[in-house]
């Protein structure tokens, strides 16, 4: 039996094995970078190794310093969670040899399916069905295509090409990104199947050469070839189920699979089902298929690893149960990733925490808690939050009402993004596949609507002016701006979410209503400004602030955090930051400068200084968060300066480059 496990992973995965381990009695060891010391997957820990090394990326990908932190910490077997070590046949079989037990399939199957290219040939003599694929470019006649890494998987190194121009580019792209991330940049090219969906079956496999399948999973809501919703079961007709959960099951006996993995399909607008890869581990969605199940997966995980049968019966799926993973990223800026300082992350209403949820509701699997720094050597992921319900409509309705109503403040997120998402009619209707981002740029808006921004930078000024009354060292009990003859309006500025400033005017009476109010922006000094709603407070507090806005009550809730004012109100969150009355003197930079949004390194530098170039042309390549990310010009001009050469290091702000719209000729 397995009594104290070491998880060789980080966040998310680390505490929901952790959660499983606590309730079947099983010690648990947590593996963390510097930069994780303080995580709350450590904390929760019996016992955690420190990982030296210079890099806080790759200490969690080094063999030799897992094995010794297990052997330190006495554990008896290695669960490899679902990162890169959990398809790392290399890292199984040292485990193994080093007389631990190996929560996950043998090292051979994890061979087997690691090299895509060997798998499809393999799983074909099978019966799985494959779609067409090359290795050479040559060989390509019809577009468009879709490159795909070898090894790895999560999106990293695949491109879609659509016409011949574009091949070699993506392919060199694809090969870079692919080695960054895996160590392996070997690609190949498969048909690339337009409106198709991404559908997976869960598999399970035990020690008495028993593969089953545990029900179905629609992942097809993607960005970046990344899932960010996923649902369970998928709504398909019944016989593509059969067919699936069928060729799932083959794939499985075709390598006498062991454990859990997960078996994905692409499913064409006709029907059709085709192989995509076999992923020899625990799902990031794995959570939908517990809540339709009834199971506990990461249980299994652990029986089965003991040399424990699968069930002899095992339950079917009832209801529906609806997941999307909150990731720290600007969706609207080119899914740009984002970093700070998590002020405060709540969910209302979470009724469990990575499992043992019970009829209808949210559960929350999250590897940060308010207080969290996100940083930029891992993935963007913050938390998944799951749904279930007696239907796929109620499953939606609630997890999109709680979304909506959380406070994620500090890190910009793809919250709003996610809502759009889950209440569009078209997500309603099941008309999704893979490119349903590229069809409904609608989902990319926010969700407070521009003209309600005044209201909430109001109740953010409220809010303030309710602080420093009651922080106030004398007279405290004296309205705001309280004059014994009115003069002119008391103002606060701000910079809102899309980085216009609005400047808030208003006066409170005697008694501390709301006697007036304006507003101002860069927006409307060019445009004829919108009629003023009738605002008359309510209420406020210096975190709750009450308002009638043309008869109807709102509540906000405001948090601030030095300059920082983060706003929750009914319409939608935003985030702003108070100016200074008097600021100081700044430095400024060169008009046309391009700043780096977050810490990374520059890979490639396209231009040369004096080169003409239009607006969206790549000018660099930024890596960041484990993704490669262009650089483009914003205007036509010339690139004036490049500051940071190849493989240079920036922090945010620095000036990636320079872009002239003057011609100097």
């Amino acid at each position: 039996m397995i009594n104290r496990l070491l998880v060789a992973n980080r966040g998310e995965i680390a505490r929901r094995v952790f959660a499983t381990c606590r309730a079947m009695g099983v010690e648990t060891v947590a593996v963390h970078s510097d930069a994780d010391a303080d995580a709350p997957f450590v904390a929760e820990a019996d016992q955690a190794v420190r990982l030296p090394g210079s890099s806080p990326a790759e200490t969690y990908l080094r063999v030799d310093l897992i094995l010794d932190a297990a052997r330190r910490s006495g554990a008896d077997a290695v669960h490899p969670g679902y990162g890169f070590l959990a398809e790392n046949a290399e890292f199984a079989a040292a485990v193994t040899d080093a007389g631990l037990t190996w929560v996950g399939p043998p090292a051979k199957v994890i061979a087997a399916m690691g090299d895509k290219l060997a798998a499809k040939a393999l799983l074909a003599e099978a019966g799985v069905p494959m779609l067409p694929s090359w290795t050479d470019t040559d060989e390509i006649a019809d577009f468009p295509v879709l490159v795909k890494a070898s090894a790895g998987g999560g999106g990293r190194g695949m491109r879609i090409v659509r016409t011949a121009d574009e091949l070699a580019e993506a392919v060199a792209s694809a090969r870079r990104e692919a080695a960054a991330a895996f160590g392996d940049g070997t690609v190949f090219i498969e048909r690339y199947v337009e409106r198709g969906r991404h559908v997976e079956v869960q598999i399970f496999g035990d020690a008495h050469g028993r593969v089953v399948a545990l029900g179905d999973r629609e992942c097809s809501i993607q960005r970046r070839h990344q899932k960010i919703v996923e649902e369970a079961p998928a709504v398909v007709p019944e016989r593509v189920r059969a067919a699936l959960h069928e060729a799932a099951v083959a794939a499985g006996r075709a390598v006498d699979y062991l454990g859990a993995g997960t078996v994905e399909f692409l499913l064409a607008p006709g029907g059709e089902v085709f192989f995509l890869e076999m992923n020899t581990r625990l799902q990031v969605e794995h959570p939908v298929t517990e809540l339709c199940t009834g199971l506990d997966l990461v249980g299994l995980q652990l029986l089965v690893a003991e040399g424990e049968p699968l069930p002899a019966v095992l339950p079917a799926s009832t209801g529906h149960a609806v997941e999307v993973r909150l990731c720290a990223e600007d969706a609207a800026a080119g899914w740009r990733p984002a970093t700070g300082t998590l002020h405060r992350f709540s969910v209302g209403a979470v009724a469990a925490e990575f499992g043992g949820l019970a009829g209808p509701g949210l559960r929350l699997d999250s590897g940060v808690v308010a207080g969290s720094v996100v940083g930029v050597h891992y993935d963007s992921m913050l938390a998944k939050l799951i749904a279930w319900g007696r239907t796929r409509a109620e499953a939606t309705r609630l997890l999109a009402g709680a979304l909506a109503r959380a406070e994620l403040h500090g890190v910009t997120t793809n919250r709003d993004l996610l809502v759009q998402v889950l209440r569009s009619p078209a997500f309603a209707a099941v008309e999704i596949d893979t490119g349903f981002l590229d069809r409904h740029p609608e989902v990319f808006a926010p969700l407070l609507p521009a003209d309600r921004l005044p209201i909430t930078a109001l109740a953010a000024t409220l809010a303030g002016a309710a602080h420093r009354r009651a922080t106030a060292p004398v007279l405290g009990g004296l309205p705001s701006g309280w004059r014994n003859v009115p003069a002119v309006p008391q103002t606060t500025g701000f910079v809102g979410p899309d980085g216009d400033e609005i400047e808030i005017r208003y006066r409170l009476d005697r008694t501390g209503r709301l006697a007036d109010w304006s507003r101002t922006s860069a927006a409307e000094e060019s445009a004829e400004r919108p009629t003023a709603p009738t605002v008359a407070l309510v209420e406020a507090t210096p975190d709750r602030v009450v308002l009638d806005v043309d008869g109807v009550r709102r509540a906000y809730r405001v948090h601030r955090v030095g300059s920082a004012v983060f706003v929750d109100g009914p319409d939608g969150a935003a985030s702003l930051a108070e100016l200074p009355r008097l600021p100081l003197p700044t430095a400024a930079v060169a008009a046309g400068s391009l700043l780096a949004p977050l810490p990374g390194v520059v890979t490639r530098v396209h231009v040369q200084v004096g080169q003409r170039v239009a607006a969206g042309d790549p000018l660099l390549t930024l890596e960041a968060m484990k993704l490669e990310h262009p650089v483009l010009a914003p205007i036509d001009g010339v690139v004036a300066e490049l500051p940071v050469p190849t493989g240079g290091q920036v922090q945010t702000g620095a000036v990636l480059a320079v872009v002239d719209e003057k011609d100097p000729r």
